[in-house]
Order: C-alpha cells, then structure tokens, then sequence
C-alpha cells in the first residue's frame, strides 16, 4: 500500500512539530534556539581545537627547530674531534720519525761499538803473539 502525495506532504508538514514534542515537550522555537546555541558552542569549541592544534603545531616545528641547531652544533663539535684527531696524528709521525731517527744514531753507534771492540780485541790479540 503506498501513501499518497496527500499523506506526504502531511507527513513533511508536521514532522519538526512530531520531533519537538519527542523531545521532552519543548515547543518547536525552543527547540530550535537550544540547536543554535548548540551550534554555536560546538563551532566555538572546533575553534578553540583549531587554534590549540595551530599552536602546538607552532611548537612542535620551534622543538624541530631546536633540535635542528643541537644537531648543527654536534656537527661542529664532531668536526673540531676530526681536527684534534688529525694533530694527534701528526703528532704521532713527528714522534715516529724521531725515533726512526733516534734508532739510526743507535744502530750506528752500536755499530761502531762493536767495530772498536772487534779491532781493540784483534790489537791485544796480536800484541799477546809478539810479546
């Protein structure tokens, strides 16, 4: 059984009356100025979010920002080590060819130690054969 354009336009006419004495017995008017106001309330509310959303976002890309510089100062800090490091370095072979050196002068002189001893050692020997 289907309704006809009589009973629709009945039914259209009166529901917002049907739905407001649905709603606890308030008049229509009522009814309407406490959804405005709710309205109103719910889109202040989505502003005050907005705005709260906006400043955390403000502070999420300030910490960015710290956190960028502590990652820059690291870099330089990393960059002065690096610096340090390559002096020690240099450090090391100046104190390498020093004792490169120092060991030269040594094998020298032991080498001529060992050269005095062997002649002094073949002078007494030929000494003791003549006397």
């Amino acid at each position: 059984m289907a309704l006809a354009q009589e009973d629709i336009a009945f039914i259209k006419q009166h529901l917002g009356e049907w739905l407001a004495e649905q709603s606890l017995g308030r008049p229509p008017v009522v009814y309407e100025i406490e959804l405005r106001e709710r309205m109103v309330r719910v889109e202040e509310e989505l502003k005050h979010q907005r705005e709260l959303m906006r400043q955390g976002f403000e502070q999420m890309d300030k910490r960015f920002e710290q956190v960028e510089k502590r990652f820059e100062q690291m870099d330089k800090r990393f960059e002065q080590v690096e610096k340090r490091f390559e002096q020690v370095d240099r450090r090391f072979e100046q104190v390498d060819k020093r004792f490169d050196g120092m060991l030269k002068r040594h094998d020298q002189h032991f080498l001529w130690l060992v050269g005095f001893i062997a002649t002094s050692a073949a002078l007494v020997i030929a000494a003791m054969r003549y006397l």
